[in-house]
Formats: C-alpha cells, sequence, structure tokens
C-alpha cells in the first residue's frame, strides 16, 4: 500500500505536533509527504503534479490543524483546484474511485469540548462531514480519522507517542471498519460460530 500525506500547515516550522509527525512518517518507507504550504507559498497550486501524486498512492492522508472547525485555507483552495469535473466527479471523473481517504488533525480544544453538552457542541465526527462528503463524492472511502486533542498544553512526551500511533493509524491495513467486520465474520464461521444479536 502506497501512501501519500498531503501537510496542510501554514507554520509547520512552529508546530509541535504537525512538524514532530512528519519527522516521524519521513522516516518511514512507502510514506511520500507533501507539504503544501512549502510547495506553494504563492499559492499557483500545480494541479497536474498533484494529481499525478493521487494516481500514484493508494491511502490519501490530509494532515491539517483543526481551523474554525474545518481546514486551513491551502487545503480549500487544494480541494478546489485539483479535485476537478470530468476528473474526481461528475461524468467520467473516476480517477480516485476506490481509494482511501484519512484525515489527520491536531485540534487545541480537549476531546470533552466535541460532544453535545460541550463547548463546541458537536462532535469530531458531526464537524467532519463535509470533508466525509467530499469523498463520498468522489468516491473514496472515507476510512476512520486520526484525531489529537488538546495540543494547547500538550507534553513533548504526548507528541511523541502521537506520532507512533499516527503512524500506527495509516498504515493500518484493516483501517477501514468493514474490512475488519468481514475478517471477524471469516474468523467466526472458520470456527463455528455464529453472530449473536444479543449481547
Amino acid at each position: 500500500m502506497k501512501i501519500l500525506v498531503n501537510v496542510f500547515h501554514p507554520q509547520l516550522a512552529t508546530s509541535r505536533v504537525n512538524r514532530r509527525w512528519v519527522e516521524v512518517l519521513e522516516n518511514h518507507d512507502g510514506i511520500h509527504v507533501n507539504k503544501l504550504y512549502e510547495h506553494y507559498p504563492d499559492w499557483n497550486i500545480d494541479v497536474a503534479f498533484e494529481q499525478s501524486l493521487l494516481l500514484a498512492h493508494d491511502r490519501i492522508v490530509f494532515q491539517h490543524p483543526f481551523w474554525w472547525y474545518s481546514t486551513p485555507p491551502l487545503m480549500k483552495k487544494w480541494l478546489d483546484d485539483v479535485l476537478t469535473y470530468g476528473w474526481a466527479y461528475g461524468p467520467g471523473g473516476v480517477a480516485l474511485q476506490g481509494k482511501d481517504w484519512v484525515s489527520a488533525i491536531s485540534s487545541g480544544g480537549p476531546a470533552d469540548s466535541y460532544q453535545s453538552g460541550g463547548y463546541n457542541n458537536y462532535s469530531m465526527s458531526e464537524l467532519l462531514k463535509p470533508l466525509q462528503q467530499t469523498a463520498n463524492l468522489i468516491g473514496m472511502k472515507f476510512l476512520p480519522p486520526f484525531i489529537l486533542h488538546g495540543t494547547v498544553q500538550i507534553s513533548q512526551e504526548a507528541i511523541d507517542a502521537s506520532a507512533s500511533t499516527y503512524l500506527d493509524h495509516i498504515c493500518n491495513p484493516v483501517l477501514d471498519p468493514r474490512l475488519r467486520l468481514a475478517r471477524l465474520l471469516d474468523k467466526m464461521k472458520s470456527e463455528g460460530q455464529e453472530l449473536n444479536s444479543g449481547s
């Protein structure tokens, strides 16, 4: 499985979390790290090049801080420019169908703020719906995201641990819950077990 990590962080050099994640990923074979703010300081995105990277990889990771319940602005422009009509969606737009989409997000707020009753009111799953629907539209599989909360006051030890967990997450060949379920059902069948709806 070939993995492309598109990193959208406008101040990557001064970021404690995203910079550490990138350091770990860049030392791993099979992962191509694409630092978009470094490549396009003028915001003139090379669409053909970006599309060629997408075509050459099986799993696409979108790494970014969670800004105003969304993405940094260059990521929005990248989505607008690169996922073109007739290529990524619309008639004949099947270039990315079947590829994996994984969001990797750093969030300053604590995890319990992203829930009903928390000060952000909504779960992270709810707030990521626009990205999930983008993946749906272009035929990609939106897989479970990797999210690190509480980055405002996080320790260096926790950052280092998160980098290792992040690497494991995006390299997991059965990250897709449907694959895990299929494997579980096959295992149960081979062991003569039946699925029981009761608990």
